[in-house]
């Protein structure tokens, strides 16, 4: 009763209400300052098994890819409008039996509002049109949203991506970005039509800090329509790189109903159609392998996703692409795999 009283009055008497907390809670007193910090920090995680088979890409007949990722998020509460997000990510390739993983810093920003605007500071995930077709990637650097039916956003970064040599290490792998020296900025809008519809536009400039050539501005434009279960997106882009071949694409999706991570049973489909010039596209999100040769590609995509368990959700997504301009060059994937989410 002393100790309750004290708190009562605002006396910090912190070890003193964790020593009594259970007494305190028969006398129906909420301990707010030892609540508050116990929920400081909010971790949340993410395990991905996936297994892949490839066929004909690079002009290998046969190919495939094994991994376990988990990835272990903390986000932290600064104030009642900020907060710190750091993810750590582990990679296994089970592909060869070598034990080859890897641990990693992956994200590390901070995010909050000033003034009317929503900030990211920090390493965060970059995602360029609403399916990553543009670029899908870590970033260095500061983003500024505002608008909610009206949405206007602008970033500056310097790119975040590796090779595939420190695959093993547990770091993106990303054959087509500018690199480490890499630097990206962009502008981009959307406004709402209604529940319905929505349109969208941008533009996204890379650039190699080294080397004034080695550079290319894609803009984007398109529109999502939802349709009761249905979901329809549509972009057109172009880029004006001069060494990536092509320079306009085009991807269409369909989708039907989704998977939800938090209901058991439902389940949902996908078809997706590319047809992409090198020079619009950096580090593009999808799970099948881009054929060796030049950059552009075509071809469409099938997927579907279903949840066999709360916070356990099964997918599957088929791949069927090839090089236009070079139609030998095909790569064929079939992505199976496991997400579990706590």
């Amino acid at each position: 009763q002393i100790v309750a009283k004290a708190l009562a009055k605002g006396a910090n008497v912190d070890k003193l209400a964790a020593e009594f907390a259970d007494e305190l809670d028969a006398l129906g007193v909420r301990v707010a300052a030892l609540e508050k910090k116990a929920d400081n920090v909010k971790i949340t995680g993410q395990i991905r098994w996936h297994y892949a088979s490839i066929k004909g890409s690079n002009g290998q007949k046969n190919n495939h890819s094994h991994q376990l990722r988990t990835r272990l998020m903390l986000t932290g509460k600064v104030n009642d409008t900020w907060n710190y997000v750091t993810m750590f990510e582990n990679r296994s390739n089970k592909a060869d039996y070598t034990g080859d993983e890897g641990t990693a810093t992956q994200r590390a920003y901070l995010n909050g509002r000033l003034g009317g605007a929503k900030v990211m500071a920090g390493r965060w995930n970059l995602t360029r049109t609403p399916g990553g077709d543009v670029y899908d990637n870590r970033v260095d650097g500061i983003k500024a949203a505002y608008g909610d039916k009206i949405k206007l956003e602008g970033y500056y970064a310097k790119t975040a991506t590796s090779s595939w040599a420190n695959y093993a290490k547990g770091l993106q792998h990303d054959t087509n970005a500018f690199g480490p020296k890499g630097r990206v900025w962009g502008v981009n809008a959307s406004g709402k039509i209604g529940d319905k519809f929505t349109l969208y536009a941008g533009y996204d400039r890379f650039s190699e800090k080294d080397d004034a050539r080695d550079k290319d501005g894609i803009f984007d434009v398109g529109a999502t329509l939802k349709l009761g279960d249905f979901t329809f997106d549509g972009i057109y882009l172009k880029g004006n790189a001069d060494d990536r071949n092509a320079k306009k694409g085009a991807v269409g999706t369909i989708a039907y109903r989704g998977a939800n991570f938090n209901k058991v049973g439902t389940w949902g489909l996908e078809g997706k159609y590319y047809k992409q010039g090198g020079a619009t596209y950096v580090s593009h999100t999808m799970n099948g392998t881009i054929p060796g040769g030049n950059l552009n590609f075509k071809g469409f995509k099938l997927a579907g996703n279903y949840t066999i368990a709360k916070g356990m959700m099964l997918g599957v997504e088929y791949y069927d692409l090839k090089n236009y301009g070079n139609a030998k060059n095909k790569a064929r994937t079939l992505w199976t795999e496991l997400q579990v989410r706590f």
